[in-house]
């Protein structure tokens, strides 16, 4: 019990509670005045943060109480959970996600895993009470998914999910093969903030190029008729981003604007860290060459992280979307 207390006072004084009173006081007084309503978009960011710092001293206070009732195993179990947002202070943590999925070596294999890997996804933002949006789907042409983008809404989206970015490996019995010879599939994960509004990053608008086309659909009464779809290339990264999931031109703009935001972050991101982590060595981009988790169905059932060495047999519950043990080894092992 006293390792406990001691754990909790230690929390309770990097949550630095007093400075999260003050930042609460400010947004509750912000609130009040009817130009912070004007922009819907910036209000709804702010209300969140509000909700987030009014649990965070809620669970501190309840972890306190905890403890001097003497509840031990409720005080542990709260205090996990209130722990891992002391390793969530990256600038864009707290916030929106947008999560890309890329088929890779293996074929119609690989875009079935793509389509396995979205399903384990989506089902794990439902256990966190995420809201997400399919806004960019590339079905393969026998099965699976070639491609898809989500954009994921919630508290610290990006900061649960950005370290699941990197190669995930299959290892399994081919479904599309009369002989179930054993198979392996890749697929890439890429994980943006969803960065808002951000002033910090400047985007000429000489250095877009836009075009429009007509979304692709399976016909019937639903065909475009209108080049509602978009392609947006960064001309001096050369970065391309589509998006055509929406009806409307406007609203696919929007959402290729925002990834290219997040995609130039992530650029500007990555070049920092690898400066950083040269001086230390082995830094690994976040790509192709940098597998970071294996899932084997055959001749063995085990998930396995490469970077934690965490592991689980039981495949059927993480493919159900049962990734917070992985999430929380990764974030503590940081």
């Amino acid at each position: 019990m006293e390792e406990l207390k001691e754990r909790v006072a230690n929390l309770i004084e990097k949550l630095d509670i007093d400075n999260k009173r003050q930042k609460i006081r400010k947004l509750e007084a912000d609130a009040t005045s009817p130009s912070f309503w004007q922009d819907h978009q910036s209000a709804a960011v702010k209300m969140k943060e509000l909700y987030a710092l009014q649990k965070e001293i809620l669970d501190s206070e309840k972890l306190q109480e905890l403890i001097k009732e003497g509840k031990k195993e409720e005080a542990e179990k709260l205090l996990k959970e209130t722990e891992i947002f002391l390793y969530l202070s990256g600038p864009y943590d707290s916030g929106d996600a947008i999560l890309y999925l890329h088929s890779g070596q293996g074929g119609v294999e690989a875009m079935d895993w793509t389509q396995m890997l979205y399903r384990m996804y989506t089902r794990y933002f439902e256990r966190k009470g995420f809201s997400f949006e399919t806004i960019e789907e590339n079905i393969g042409e026998e099965a699976g998914l070639k491609s898809v983008v989500v954009t994921v809404s919630g508290q610290y989206v990006y900061g649960f999910l950005k370290h699941e970015a990197g190669v995930h490996r299959l290892v399994r019995q081919s479904p599309f093969n009369a002989d179930n010879l054993r198979q392996t599939s890749f697929a890439l994960v890429e994980v943006l903030p969803d960065i808002g509004e951000d002033g910090k990053l400047e985007i000429k608008e000489d250095d877009l190029n836009w075009e429009f086309y007509r979304a692709s659909s399976h016909g019937g009464q639903n065909v475009q008729k209108v080049s509602s779809a978009v392609r947006l290339k960064h001309i001096p990264s050369g970065i391309v981003v589509t998006a055509q999931s929406e009806r409307y031109q406007g609203k696919n703009r929007e959402y290729a604007l925002k990834i290219l935001k997040a995609k130039l972050w992530i650029k500007q991101d990555e070049e920092r860290r690898k400066q950083e982590m040269e001086l230390k060595g082995g830094y690994k981009t976040p790509g192709w060459g940098n597998q970071i988790r294996s899932y084997v169905l055959h001749p063995y059932q085990m998930v396995k992280d490469l970077r934690t060495e965490y592991e689980t047999g039981n495949t059927g519950a993480v493919l159900d979307g049962d990734l917070d043990s992985f999430i929380d080894a990764e974030l503590r092992k940081l």
